[in-house]
Parts: structure tokens; sequence; C-alpha cells
């Protein structure tokens, strides 16, 4: 081995050391953050979750509400690459439907001599993206008007379920999201303003916190939601659910900031400020939270799967959003009876998507907050 080898096998350790005492806050989390496999996972799949949603219209290839009134009930379609032993490329077999003499209950066969090759970027039908422009471009589909590619089946009027998860994901993961805003500018005021005057002012605020968190959350969500009259517009109910959803779900993220508050008022830093004639507004905003913004990032993380929930759980009980709205918890409506289960399992999709997202984002939210620990390697 020679000596020019030895030494670049001696360097190579301490060239890792120096990056890591050199490298910024932001660095250092994202190395801690990249060990976590299942975290950088979750993250990967919100984000595609994310897009899914947002170009919900693209990548569904049917309108949520077209209705099928030949493909009631029908099973998921299978995608197949081989076709008598031949390779074909992804297909899907056309349907043959009969009815059942004895229980007039429709049954579908797989009809093996209709191959319908799936097209990618497949021009359907029409849809207006966000109201800025029209379009025809869909993710994939079969050119075949009488035939459909239903991934995930089709419901008790024919609709396409997969279309209908992709567009109601759009507002159940907007719905968690802007609760979880409306709930941080909530929690971090009234948990900043607790933790750093203290006195009177944290004992009312305190007191509101508890007052709030001893009730049943399931029958205050019921109580609020139920105080919605049923004629508004779908639109403003859905504003009142997001509002209903973070005038409750504050108090955790508010506890979290008055604690840390309270052990970082009186260090160093913030005693420099107020002797330097900083004004109160100025420490809380400019020198003690974003001593706790990884710390905020972290909590903030856990705390959607709570407004994802509490919308799933009042749309499902009929409280919350309501149709024509689509979201998850509208969809898992159609699964509330046995038929549907023994039937129509597939129905149960939005619940099978729902626990996906809430286990990613308490993932993503473990990785988020050990990354961000300061005494963490």
């Amino acid at each position: 081995m020679t000596e020019q080898t030895i030494n670049t096998a001696a360097d190579a350790p301490k060239d890792r050391k120096e990056d890591l005492y050199t490298a910024t806050p932001a660095q250092l989390i994202w190395r801690r953050f990249s060990k976590h496999a299942l975290a950088v996972i979750s993250m990967w799949f919100l984000a595609i979750l994310a897009l899914c949603a947002v170009f919900a219209d693209m990548v569904a290839p049917y309108a949520p509400f077209e209705v099928q009134r030949l493909r009631t009930l029908a099973p998921p379609t299978a995608i197949h690459l081989f076709d008598d032993g031949q390779f074909v490329g992804p297909f899907v077999y056309g349907w043959s439907r009969e009815r059942d003499l004895e229980t007039a209950r429709v049954k579908y066969a797989v009809d093996t001599d209709k191959v319908l090759p799936i097209q990618l970027f497949y021009q359907g039908d029409d849809y207006n993206f966000f109201g800025l422009f029209k379009s025809n471009v869909h993710l994939f589909g079969v050119d075949d008007r009488r035939e459909q590619i239903n991934l995930l089946g089709t419901d008790d009027l024919g609709r396409d379920v997969f279309s209908r998860l992709m567009h109601g994901g759009r507002v159940t993961l907007s719905a968690g999201l802007i609760g979880v805003i409306f709930a941080f500018v909530l929690g971090l005021t009234l948990g900043s303003i607790s933790g750093y005057f203290g006195g009177w002012i944290d004992t009312s605020i305190q007191r509101l916190m508890e007052l709030i968190r001893s009730v049943p959350t399931i029958p205050l969500w019921m109580g609020l939601a139920a105080a919605l009259p049923i004629a508004w517009d779908p639109i403003i109910v859905y504003v009142l659910i997001t509002l209903i959803l973070a005038l409750i779900g504050w108090t955790h993220l508010a506890r979290v900031v008055r604690g840390q508050f309270l052990a970082i008022r009186n260090e160093d830093f913030v005693m420099a400020a107020r002797l330097a004639g900083a004004t109160e507004t100025r420490i809380i905003t400019r020198h003690m939270l974003p001593s706790m913004t990884s710390y905020i990032i972290a909590a903030l993380t856990l705390a959607v799967p709570e407004m994802i929930l509490g919308e799933t759980a009042l749309s499902f009980l009929g409280l919350g959003l309501r149709p024509p709205v689509v979201s998850w918890g509208v969809l898992l409506q159609d699964a509330q009876n046995l038929r549907s289960i023994s039937l129509a399992p597939w129905l149960l999709s939005p619940g099978g998507a729902v626990v996906l997202t809430v286990l990613a984002f308490n993932f993503l939210g473990d990785g988020l907050r050990d990354a961000a620990d300061p005494y963490g390697q």
C-alpha cells in the first residue's frame, strides 16, 4: 500500500467530520432526516399524493359525477401485460354484464375477446383546471366509449371510485392543511403570549385551553357542525368546517409553544435583546420563535393527521361536508352498510387512503422531530 493511499484513507474520516463542523443547521437536519427510511418514504408518498390532489382532473380518467348506469357496483379492473402468452403491454379486458335470475343481482364477467390497451395522456372528457383553462388530457384511459377502466371499481350509481378518490383527496388534504394553518396562527399567538408574559394572562389562556380539551372531541365537533344550516352553499360549509377544526385543534400547539417559551424566556440572548431596547413583539417574533422553528415544524406535521381524521369523521357522520362536495369522509358514507362491505368491499378504499395518509404524516413528523433534535447525532 502506497503512502498516498494511506494518507487518503486517514483523511477521509477527518474530512467528513470537518463537513459536519461547517454544515449549516438545515444541512445537519437533512443528514439526520435522510437516515430515517420510513420518513423519507413517507415524504415521497405525500409529495406524490399532493401532486395527484392538485392535478386530480388530469390524473382521474373520468369526472367524479359521471354516471354509468350499466356499470353499477362493477369490481376493480385488473391490468394485464400478456394476452395468450404474448406481450401486449398494459391493457384491460372488457366486461360482460348479466343478471342473476334468482337474486336479480347484476354479475360481471371478464370478456377476454375485448383487449383494451391503456393509453397514456389520453384525450377524454373536457374539464376546467381551477377555472384557468380547459383541457381534455387525462393521465390514462382506454379508447372505447362503451368500456371503462375502473382501477377501484364503481359505486352504486356507476361512478368511478378511483376518480372520486382523487378528487376527494384534494378536498380532504386541503381541509387538513388549511385547518392546520388557522390552528398554527391561533396556537402560536396564544401560546407565545401565555409563555412569555405569564401571570394572569397565562392563567386565563391555560384555563381556556383546559376547558376546550376537557370536552369530548367528537360530541363537540358534532354540536358545532350540526349548527351549520343544511341549505348553505357547500363552499361556505367547507370553510366553516376548517375553522371548526382549527378552533379545536390549536390547543396542543399552544401548549408546546408555551412550554418552549417558559424554557427559553430567561436565556442570555433574550436578556440581551431586552437590554438592547427591543420591544416585546420583536423579542417574540425575531428571537424566540426562530429558535424553535424546527420543533414547530415537526409539531405541525403531526397535527395534520388530526385535522384529516376530524374532517373524515364529521363527513362520515353526515355532519361535515355533504354531497355534491367529494371528500374521503363523504365517500365513506357509501360504505356504512353491510351490503357494501359484503358485495362491494372496494367502496372502503377511501378508508385505506385515510390510514395510509395518516401513517405517512406520523412517520414524517417522527423523522422531522428526530432530525430537529439539537442533541441528536
